[in-house]
Formats: C-alpha cells, structure tokens, sequence
C-alpha cells in the first residue's frame, strides 16, 4: 500500500503560502491549445482532495489569457470554492468585469503581496504558468503543487518554459530523499 501512495503528498494545509498549482499532463502541458481544459475529463484524485484546496485556499492569482481562454464557469474547484481572484493583466480597461474579479496592473510581487493580503492567512493559489515562472524567479514561491495526469497532449501551455535559462533545482516535500526523483508507471489506453 506504501507503494500506491508513492507520489502523493501530505495533506494539503493553509499556511499563507504561495502555491504554483496545477494539474498537468505528463508531458508537461497544464493547458491545451488555446488554453483548453478538457483533456482533463476523466482524470481522477484521490478522494478529498479537491476539499483541501477549497478549504486551504484564501486567494487566486491568474492570468489574463487563462481568463479569457476559461470556459462558462470561472469558478475555480467546480465552483466550490469561494474567494477573491486576481487577474494580472497589462490592459484591465479592457476585461469583462465579473464578480468577485479584481483585474490587477502592477508587478508581479505586488500582485502577490496584494493577493496573501486578501488571503486572510490562507494559500494563494498562482494559476498561471507565466506569473508563476516569473514568481519563482523572484524568489516569491513557496511550493509547487502538481497532479500529474495521464495523459500526453503534445502541445498546449508549458507548466515552465525558459529556453536558455538555468535549470531550477527542487526539493521534494515529504518523507524520504528531497532531491529523489518520483516514479510513475503508465500504460497507453487503446484509443476509441
């Protein structure tokens, strides 16, 4: 049973943390062209997972293309979870407001010393690959929080892309080896 539950992690608490969070194909995608989310159907957690992140979470960050790009409910969690989100965006002039929406023109550390604020001393959830690789850069992530989903989509939006730069050395949270590679074993499903 050890084994089965290899690449989980502990219970996810509220910290006032900046969390980097995703689920993401194996390949490393955690959108689909245009920012599309459906090759997610299907996918599975463990169970109460998506409760912890409802719970645990006082603030999202985003940005704007993923806003744009989201489909009909903009709710994060299937729309469970309630709070205030954040869209980094160099033209607010030109977004749809929505409730609960606050579209934001500053710096990145700002936006996040704005949205820990909002947070109440809960996670502030980055739901974007640019603004997170910016964030690490600054030294302004805490975690990242990743579900790694069976799947291979060949192309779409990178969790991370820096051609060129130094590669980012990671310890893994838990038990055991922080620097141990984690282990995933897949087979390929017939296509239908």
């Amino acid at each position: 049973m050890a084994e089965a539950m290899m690449g989980d992690t502990e219970r996810q608490i509220a910290g006032g943390k900046v969390l980097w969070h995703f689920t993401m194909s194996l390949d490393g995608f955690v959108a689909g062209p245009d920012h599309a989310m459906d090759w997610m159907a299907g996918t599975s957690f463990r169970p109460g997972l998506v409760d912890e992140y409802v719970e645990t979470t006082g603030a999202i960050l985003g940005g704007r293309d993923g806003w744009d790009a989201a489909i009909d409910d903009k709710r994060p969690y299937g729309g469970a979870w309630e709070g205030p989100i954040f869209v980094l965006t160099h033209h607010p002039e030109d977004a749809t407001p929505a409730e609960g929406i606050t579209f934001l023109n500053c710096d990145p550390a700002e936006a996040v010393r704005i949205g820990l604020e909002a947070a109440g001393g809960k996670n502030l959830e980055v739901f974007s690959p640019t603004i997170g690789r910016r964030l690490l850069e600054l030294g302004l992530i805490d975690e990242i929080d990743l579900h790694v989903a069976p799947v291979l989509l060949g192309d779409g939006v990178r969790l991370y892309d820096n051609p060129g730069g130094e590669p980012i050395r990671l310890h893994r949270v838990g038990a055991g080896d922080p620097t141990s590679a984690v282990n995933v074993r897949y087979r390929p499903t017939a296509t239908v």
